[in-house]
């Protein structure tokens, strides 16, 4: 299994992120300025403004089935060596039209997102709380009934998650593996990559293959100058699920 690389659209800010819209457009996140732009083939207009909510910088998103937007703001300028991590992470949902409402807060670095099959509850990587964070999805979009659902110990920092058929969790570690986890926090399988790994998805045929943008560096000064991003692929044993996965694997990769 191969594949190659091209330039769909050039962005003129930075992207915290991205997913697929229920019309099939791709929304993209403008990380710094906290917009949500929908991209379409010949265009590009303003879904939302995060700003009068999310305060730093976005992170990843997902889309429910009925329409709704789940976006994450990681809390505070995690780029500047000077800024110490806070657990100021929120999410925010939109509802169509555009409104706005903040669902979750005291967030340690809010990253990759699954909503179950049910469609019943959000699953979020807190990274820098070493923890997956399950919450019960209301009728009107809001989340209640925080609860770990998994603590994981302080060496494993959870960045894109996606579900496989079994409910279990596959985990980028932001270090060259990538994990399989049981709510609980077993730990039952592992992937090595070649390099760090930064976002996880089941696909391929029979959705037994775990592709992993992985890069050597997260850092844009390095990125920017020697790009080493890549997507690896690997066999796995439980095919993917039907559900709503984490739909931002590839936004790492076009960042660096």
């Amino acid at each position: 299994m191969s594949g190659t690389v091209r330039t769909e659209k050039a962005l003129s800010y930075l992207p915290g992120g991205f997913a697929i819209a229920a019309t099939d457009g791709l929304l993209v996140g403008d990380a710094w300025r906290r917009k949500l732009f929908l991209l379409e083939k010949d265009s590009q207009e303003q879904a939302a403004d995060l700003s009068s909510v999310a305060r730093f910088c976005l992170s990843d998103a997902i889309v429910a089935t009925e329409g709704g937007i789940y976006v994450a703001d990681v809390g505070f300028d995690f780029l500047d060596p000077l800024v110490d991590p806070v657990s100021n992470g929120i999410i925010v949902h939109i509802k169509n039209g555009g409104r706005v409402s903040l669902v979750a807060e005291d967030l340690f670095f809010p990253n990759g997102m699954v909503i179950t099959p049910d469609e019943r509850t959000l699953i979020v990587a807190e990274t820098l709380g070493h923890i997956l964070t399950a919450f019960d999805i209301g009728k009107d979009g809001s989340l209640g009934n925080r609860r770990a659902w998994a603590q994981l110990p302080d060496d494993i920092n959870p960045d894109g998650i996606c579900l496989d058929g079994d409910g279990a969790i596959w985990a980028a570690t932001t270090t060259a593996r990538a994990l399989r986890i049981l709510e609980g926090g077993q730990i039952v399988d592992e992937v090595i990559a070649e390099r760090s790994v930064f976002a996880v998805m089941l696909g391929g045929p029979q959705c037994k293959h775990l592709f992993m943008c992985t890069s050597a560096s997260c850092d844009p000064l390095i990125t920017r100058r020697t790009s080493s991003a890549t997507i690896e692929i690997a066999t796995v044993n439980v095919s993917g699920v039907s559900g709503i996965p984490d739909q931002l694997i590839v936004h790492r990769s076009i960042r660096q």
